[in-house]
């Protein structure tokens, strides 16, 4: 297996893990704590983590099948910070209720962005090939 698909695999993996894990904690709970409302924000950032982390997976599918490149490599770190920046901000936002947090959010959705575009780019170039 070629490093980077193994990285990306272990990060997709543990990504989905928490992903479920936090989604329980915030199903089972959070609501009684924080009110319905803010567990919906909370379930935004569950639901992105856990596409995102798929899509670390299916990076980690693309290098085993077209090898290492740079691209992807940047596109599945992207991915991986949109997590932490986009979800990370929804989770603590729910948890502390400090709203400035949210100002983080859309930097993890330009991050997201970013990593899918690279990751079409990639895909797009290997047909010249």
């Amino acid at each position: 297996m070629e490093a980077l698909q193994r990285k990306f695999m272990i990060l997709g993996t543990l990504m989905a893990m928490l992903s479920v894990a936090i989604g329980a904690f915030g199903a089972h709970m959070l609501e009684p704590i924080v009110g319905k409302s803010a567990v919906e924000v909370y379930e935004t950032g569950v639901q992105y983590q856990m596409m995102h982390a798929l899509g670390l997976i299916l990076i980690a599918f693309a290098a085993g099948s077209w090898g290492d490149s740079r691209r992807l490599n940047f596109a599945g770190w992207l991915l991986f910070v949109g997590i932490i920046l986009f979800s990370g901000s929804l989770y603590a936002l729910t948890i502390s209720g400090v709203k400035i947090l949210g100002a983080i959010t859309p930097i993890g959705g330009v991050a997201f962005i970013i990593g899918w575009l690279l990751f079409m780019i990639e895909a797009y170039s290997r047909k010249k090939q």
